[in-house]
């Protein structure tokens, strides 16, 4: 993120303006705008400092600070956040406590009903599917993948060592190192998904390493199907949610895909939320569950063992536990702890456009659930959330997207100016260069050259380590002002290069016509 800005001054002249000349304001300019947005980061983080103010003088064990309501802690989140909507829960042995609070993608306001995209909440019930088949005796948990899905193919010898229960566990070998399941157009289902992989690579060994890859979801999912004889989503349906009561639970194949009565999610950057579609994706199996709070409450009840009768408690218990050598992921769940030490399972969900965590513990059936209509971390919600249950202390929330995003405006603002700058002085850069060699042109276009091929590869830049974020495509959902910031740089930069480039030739031409 830095080099960029290293080059983003004008390339200087051959001898210095007069110190006072009319051509120095615009200069003036750039650096009262570089001063004015670096105090403008400096309030940004100090709001955000703010923001996580109410959480931490709650759990300060002062006198004068009482410990937040399940109200309060929301209305925090949401503020701190900018979260247009959210609904959550707490569940004891004593009752539900929910809280709905704010407004969905079509200004309507959230309630207990309202449906939301849970992402890889999702996973869990993908998880629950495949061991209902297990227990039906229909395959084991470690039976090989491609003996139970013969269309299920790598370029790859080790692929048919796979098992079901290595898919679940995220340690199949599929990687995004080798599988790029952000590619553009995304696979229209989980059987596409599947033959998509013919040609891939295992990045190791089935076993021997996690990597969190939706992919092995996919392929879970097409194994219901193909064992089950229906659709993943009919299966999902008959066989789990309406035995559960879940009758405002549906499973959709991509992320995006238009529900009935299904809000768009939010963007909000710097305080500002816009409502806009999901970006698009293969959900299959890995995040494609659209429920409510209502719903969800019926799904933990089930996995804190409340509800009996869809599944056998050993193997709800085998879903939960994670085993030796997962990273703490067990089936659809992972593991956690309290700061106090007391064991939990949960999982996140996140979208471009929509979050949410469950997490219960396992020992007395305490649960939350968290459901926003925006980015945000929602497990942090859901800790505190639980906090006021087990006396835990209540932590301080920060948005790290606020600072972030300030800096991203800053970057854009400066970089603007100045290549707009270059481009108003386009004429007086090149009759200052007229009689220069061309290589030394040349050279002097090479800073904005940079800034356009900087601009144009930032996707790849930001995240050039993990390679999860490889597109344009991705980086404008799930980081706008990145994305905004790329294209003032290739914009302005192309257009500033034309107009010296222009100017030059034109300068050029008038000085051999004299």
């Amino acid at each position: 993120m830095s080099r960029p800005l290293a080059v983003h001054t004008v390339p200087g002249m051959h001898r210095p303006l007069p110190r006072r000349s009319a051509h120095s304001r615009p200069r003036r300019l750039a650096a009262a705008t570089v001063a004015g947005l670096l105090l403008a980061v400096g309030a940004a983080g100090a709001a955000g400092a703010a923001g996580a103010a109410p959480a931490a003088l709650a759990s300060n064990g002062s006198p004068e600070a009482s410990a937040p309501s399940p109200t309060q802690l929301v209305e925090d989140y949401r503020a701190v956040y900018g979260t247009p909507g959210a609904a959550a829960a707490i569940i004891t042995d004593t009752g539900v406590e929910r809280v709905t609070s704010g407004q969905d993608g079509e200004g309507r306001e959230v309630s207990a009903s309202t449906p939301f995209r849970i992402a890889s909440i999702s996973k869990s019930m993908t998880a629950t599917a495949v061991m209902l088949l297990v227990e039906r005796g229909e395959f084991g948990l470690d039976d090989p993948v491609a003996q139970l899905l013969p269309e299920f193919r790598l370029d790859d010898p080790r692929a048919g060592e796979i098992t079901v229960r290595q898919l679940l566990q995220h340690r199949s070998g599929l990687s995004i190192r080798t599988n790029d399941e952000y590619a553009l157009p995304p696979a229209g289902s989980a059987e596409e998904a599947v033959a998509r992989l013919a040609n891939r690579h295992l990045a190791w060994d089935p076993g021997s390493q996690f990597e969190y890859h939706n992919t092995n979801y996919a392929i879970a999912a097409r194994l219901v199907e193909v064992v089950a004889g229906q659709p993943f989503d009919e299966f999902l349906e008959t066989e789990l949610f309406a035995p559960l009561g879940m009758t405002d639970t549906l499973a959709t194949e991509g992320c995006s895909d238009e529900v009935p009565g299904v809000a768009d999610g939010y963007e909000v950057v710097l305080g500002f939320a816009v409502d806009v579609p999901e970006m698009p994706g293969l959900c299959a199996g890995n995040g494609g569950v659209i429920s409510t709070l209502d719903d969800l409450v019926r799904w933990m009840r089930f996995n804190t063992g409340a509800t009996i009768g869809l599944l056998g408690a050993d193997s709800l218990a085998t879903l939960h536990q994670a085993t030796a050598g997962s990273d703490g992921y067990a089936l659809g769940w992972q593991d956690r702890r309290t700061p106090s030490g007391v064991p939990l399972v949960g999982h996140g969900g996140t979208l471009a456009t929509w979050t949410g965590d469950v997490v219960f513990a396992p020992g007395d059936g305490t649960a939350v659930v968290v459901l926003t209509n925006a980015a945000g971390s929602p497990g942090e919600l859901s800790a505190n959330l639980l906090a006021t249950v087990t006396g835990d202390p209540v932590l301080p929330i920060e948005n790290p997207f606020t600072a972030l995003n300030a800096v991203l405006l800053a970057l854009t603002i400066v970089i603007g100016i100045l290549l707009i700058l270059a481009i108003v002085r386009a004429p007086r850069w090149a009759r200052r260069r007229v009689f220069a060699r061309r290589p030394l042109v040349v050279l002097r276009l090479l800073p904005i050259a940079a800034i356009v091929v900087g601009g144009a590869l930032l996707p790849m830049l930001m995240n050039a380590n993990t390679g999860l974020v490889t597109n344009w495509v991705v980086t404008l959902w799930l980081l706008p002002m990145a994305a905004i910031l790329g294209l003032v740089c290739v914009g302005f930069g192309l257009a500033a290069l034309v107009c010296r480039a222009a100017s030059y030739a034109r300068a050029r031409r008038r000085a051999a016509a004299r």
